[in-house]
């Protein structure tokens, strides 16, 4: 089964293919250089291989969950700090993976079930909803400096996100799983027949060029705000494993089990920040690929994997999608983030949650208010704000509220 032939290495360009949209959307969203992503991203998924023991077909990229805290990290302390909190988000998952050892699989839903999580993964879904708007309109992501003209950036951004839902909803076979790279292609062309693309530094960049690698630097601060927020792209983990298998027939939380994958996402999400890369996490698109295609062989990733490492290593590839326009992005993301929110609501409507019962509804209000309202708690010249005061705020109300008793 386990081959390394030429067709392995095809059906591997092709999950790559799939992966590409959301992989360098992610750094070119934050700040961070897009060939990092392409990199750690190769090097995230050969090590997650190897801890799983060539075991589960799936493929590790950038974490949409991280973009808010990534784009306050890099532009309150930096991009090397930022990375100091990312590196411990990936020390955090490695915690987890023990506990899982200790405790069995359960433990992860007594600390972290749907009424903590759900709430949690909307508040990280709505905090981005301005950021994508100001985006489409042809503004920088807080809104302060006016890139393009609202006219022109909506004849940009429209298209782009009108495409992309349309491809998401209507595409067939392999076309269905690459929405945001169909959007992001009907976007660009669209912008470049309106002049607002630049190809002088796609020009200047040379055809093969080390990535912008950046090593982290210990920041308490950046540590203490991000790693909160690695609660629900772990719990997220959970429901990809699941998925994928359902989708493979075998159950991979048995063998190779939680412990290993969590372990996996760990150790790939510390890499990539070692290299100045955002956090590894297993892709839907891919596991969407893989049902589709059927492709089974985990061989399958370790390719895509080798390609997104030799991709990286291309200065033009990078500098082609450092030349996207702001609002081409930003129609796509309107529909991705409010994606997050959507799936958020959904974990609390699967779990069958009563969001009525006084408990849960307490939870769910404070958890949104808290975390998308600008609440904050300052300790000395540490401040508990968004996403991070949601995480905690949720898991803290879950574990002291008493639960209803049932009659």
């Amino acid at each position: 089964m386990q081959t390394f032939s030429v067709r392995t290495a095809l059906i591997g360009a092709q999950m790559l293919f799939v992966a590409f949209g959301a992989l360098v959307l992610v750094p070119i969203l934050t700040g961070l250089d897009p060939n990092v992503a392409l990199f750690t991203a190769g090097i995230g998924t050969l090590l997650f291989h190897f801890i799983t023991k060539r075991s589960v077909p799936i493929f590790l990229a950038s974490s949409f969950a991280f973009i808010p805290a990534i784009s306050h990290g890099v532009a309150t302390w930096g991009i090397a700090a930022t990375m100091s909190g990312l590196m411990a988000a990936g020390v955090f998952y490695m915690l987890l993976s023990g506990l899982v050892a200790l405790r069995g699989n359960e433990i992860i839903h007594r600390i972290l079930p749907p009424i903590v999580v759900g709430p949690v993964i909307m508040v990280i879904g709505l905090n981005l909803a301005p950021v994508a708007v100001h985006m489409a309109l042809g503004r920088t992501g807080d809104g302060a400096i006016e890139l393009f003209s609202i006219d022109q950036a909506l004849l940009v951004s429209m298209p782009a996100l009108i495409v992309t839902v349309l491809v998401s909803i209507l595409g067939k076979g392999l076309l269905r799983l690459v929405p945001i790279l169909s959007g992001l292609i009907v976007g660009y062309v669209i912008a470049v027949l309106l002049g607002m693309v630049s190809f002088d530094g796609v020009a200047a960049a040379p055809w093969v060029a080390i990535p912008n690698f950046t090593a982290p630097e210990f920041h308490w601060e950046a540590i203490l705000f991000i790693v909160p927020i690695a609660i629900a792209p772990a719990v997220e983990h959970i429901g990809d494993m699941v998925a994928i298998s359902n989708v493979a027939g075998k159950d991979f939380l048995k063998k190779p089990g939680l412990k290993r994958t969590l372990l996996g996402d760990g150790v790939a999400t510390s890499a990539a920040a070692m290299f100045g890369g955002p956090p590894n996490t297993t892709y839907s698109e891919v596991t969407g690929a893989v049902a589709l295609t059927r492709a089974f062989n985990p061989v399958i990733m370790i390719w895509a994997a080798v390609f997104a490492i030799l991709l990286s290593f291309c200065g033009k590839s990078g500098a082609l999608l450092n030349s996207i326009p702001v609002p081409v992005m930003g129609g796509i993301m309107t529909l991705l983030f409010g994606a997050i929110a959507a799936i958020g609501l959904n974990t609390l409507v699967k779990a069958g949650e009563d969001i009525s019962l006084p408990r849960n509804m307490t939870i769910v209000s404070l958890t949104l208010v808290f975390g998308l309202g600008g609440m904050f708690f300052e300790f000395g010249d540490f401040t508990l704000r968004g996403i991070a005061l949601a995480a905690i705020t949720a898991i803290v109300l879950n574990l002291i509220l008493p639960k209803a008793k049932h009659h």
